[in-house]
């Protein structure tokens, strides 16, 4: 059974306490069933992951990004958004003639565009319902 020792890792990965993240990052894959890239020997997943690490097995960077992606709640995925026209508002609308026709036209419905800023006020304006004490 090969020893390793911090100094073996730390040639790899300077900082102690990444060392230890990275580390540990690595025994949890291995726990949950992510095959090994050394040889065992009867060592447990830490000690795997740390001879992973001194025998240049697995590259700190891959591992780093794969801990961040792991602790990651929300992944932003930046998508090309469809130019957008302004539609004009219903007031706007009722005050042409043509749109008056139009308006008694089932199938020709125009709707508000809010600002976020007039959405949040009009919520502040709401009145939250009275507590009752009988629940």
């Amino acid at each position: 059974m090969a020893r390793v020792t911090v100094e073996d890792c730390v040639d790899k990965i300077e900082n102690r306490f990444e060392l230890v993240l990275l580390a540990s990052h690595r025994a949890r894959q291995i726990a949950q069933g992510q095959p090994i890239v050394v040889d065992r020997d009867n060592d447990k997943n830490p000690v795997v992951a740390l001879r992973e690490i001194a025998d240049e097995k697995l590259t700190p960077g891959d591992l780093k990004e794969d801990l961040i992606h792991s602790l990651q709640k929300h992944v932003e995925v930046d998508e090309p958004e469809a130019p957008s026209q302004p539609q004009p508002a219903i007031a706007e609308d009722a005050a042409t003639p043509a749109a008056a026709g139009a308006a008694d036209d089932d199938d020709n419905i125009a709707f508000d565009r809010m600002s976020e800023d007039e959405l949040l006020a009009g919520i502040e304006g709401l009145v939250a319902p009275e507590k009752n004490d009988d629940y």
